[in-house]
């Protein structure tokens, strides 16, 4: 099982009511996009949640709660939450709103271009 899909349930109940929401696998889990950017996800068995950078020490703080890493690069502005530290409605729902929260600041990743597109022409 790449990840949860119990947690990705809880997401899609969450998010019934909210447009545009998209769902693409990504980094080995699945990410729930909203508004064209990178919002929340499951990765394994942990919520993956988009943060203001400046809450990110406060939010590390709470239980359950750590800097998601890959490769030993640690990510500002993204934590993931453990069953700990979403197990009721109230705590799982505080860490969705403070992603929704950020989501309306947050910047879309640039798009990466069409192959045929970055193909370059041939000089003539």
């Amino acid at each position: 099982m790449a990840y949860s899909e119990k947690l990705a349930d809880r997401l899609r109940e969450r998010f019934n009511e909210l447009h545009p929401v998209e769902e693409k696998t990504m980094m080995g889990g699945l990410v729930f996009m909203y508004n064209g950017k990178m919002c929340v996800g499951v990765m394994k068995d942990e919520l993956m949640c988009r943060i203001d950078k400046n809450f990110h020490a406060q939010a590390i703080a709470k239980k359950g709660c750590r800097t998601m890493d890959f490769t030993n690069r640690p990510m500002i502005g993204y934590v993931l939450i453990d069953e700990s530290g979403m197990k009721s409605k109230k705590d799982f729902d505080y860490w969705i709103d403070l992603s929704l929260a950020h989501n309306k600041d947050a910047k879309a990743s640039k798009k990466t271009p069409n192959k045929k597109s970055s193909l370059k022409k041939p000089k003539k």
